[in-house]
């Protein structure tokens, strides 16, 4: 293989690689010559807080900002539970595969049902809350959802209207992970809006990691039941970071215009120029995706030789022959990089 096939080097492993959009560096640079109130408390989160709730016509709900999305999982899933409730997710999901057991550790059982697509379904809620039915199991009490999913997939409009319909009907919390939620709301095919997530579900949270922040989440609480004692936990959990505005002043950054959204279109846009480019070169594809995850489906070989010239996750077991990897682009993304990392594919398969 021509080793100037890729020059230089790029990383295609996850979306937060790279540190921080200038935007919000500039802010943290601005906030850090100040002297702000602590652990939440400053200015620059405040105002953050208020920017999101605007866009979210839920005058009632709360925000707080913490550090990592796992972080934010299990403070909001454990605050949320009595200590014999359980959570509902699709066997894909985040929290069943990807924290280490973090809401187990918390005393909360993750009942796990098969996804469509990454997807959580009525059915699959269904078939659980018919499986833990007495004292003597865990009482489901909470449904977990991801927007995009581990695959790239996004929810409609529709799907979550009939997910929290069923969860008005049996007495269940809807909280919706969004990790990737700036990609979500930006893919082609997403007909919801931040307003839209607000009114469907009981809690989410806006993901800044993976979507050009430095680090943090902003943990929105919409139903005032779920809201008493946050920060009394948040502080217990070791979640409340004494110099608050380190996530405050990136948030309002994000949220003071469309930063936010246009990050996650970039993102996306580079994803789908180069999923329509592997599709091109005759690369199938595990799932379509419409946002920044684009799983390919390689052989061993091929994927041995591209792991010599870019990052990657290999994602799962395809065939005797093949298998799947995951590319992701980010909000740092260039088109050239994409191009090149296209070209190095078209090579191994020519």
């Amino acid at each position: 293989m021509d080793g100037n096939a890729m020059t230089p080097k790029a990383s295609f492993r996850n979306d937060y690689s790279e540190g921080a959009h200038p935007r919000l560096l500039q802010a943290l640079a601005q906030a850090s010559a100040e002297q702000n109130a602590g652990y939440g408390l400053d200015a620059h989160s405040t105002r953050a807080a208020q920017l999101i709730v605007a866009r979210l016509g839920q005058p009632q709900a709360q925000v707080h900002f913490l550090v990592g999305g796992t972080q934010t999982n299990l403070l909001a899933i454990s605050a949320f539970l009595r200590p014999h409730e359980a959570v509902i997710a699709v066997a894909s999901g985040h929290v069943a595969t990807h924290e280490t057991g973090a809401i187990e550790a918390t005393g909360h059982k993750v009942l796990i049902t098969p996804h469509v697509d990454g997807k959580l379904t009525p059915d699959g809620v269904r078939a659980l809350l018919a499986e833990n039915t007495s004292e003597h199991m865990v009482k489901p009490r909470l449904v977990y959802v991801s927007n995009t999913t581990e695959l790239g997939t996004i929810y409609t409009k529709a799907e979550l209207q009939a997910l929290r319909a069923l969860c008005d009907e049996c007495g269940l919390l809807f909280y919706l992970d969004g990790a990737r939620l700036g990609s979500a709301l930006t893919a082609e095919g997403n007909d919801l809006s931040l307003a839209d997530i607000a009114a469907l579900t009981h809690a989410f949270y806006i993901g800044g990691t993976k979507n050009g922040a430095l680090v943090g989440e902003a943990l929105v609480v919409v139903e005032p039941a779920l809201q008493a004692d946050l920060r009394y936990l948040i502080k217990q959990r070791g979640a409340m970071l004494a110099k608050g505005m380190v996530l405050g002043a990136q948030f309002e950054a994000l949220f003071e215009d469309a930063l936010f959204f246009e990050l996650g279109a970039h993102a996306n846009a580079m994803a789908q120029r180069l999923q329509a480019g592997l599709k091109a070169a005759g690369i199938a594809l595990l799932i379509h995706s419409p946002s920044n995850q684009v799983f390919p489906i390689l052989t061993h070989a091929q994927i041995e030789a591209l792991a010599g010239v870019t990052s990657f996750e290999r994602w799962s077991p395809h065939s005797d022959t093949h298998a799947v990897i995951r590319l992701v682009c980010s909000w740092a993304t260039r088109e050239d990089a994409v191009d090149a990392l296209l070209a190095a594919i078209g090579h191994l398969v020519r």
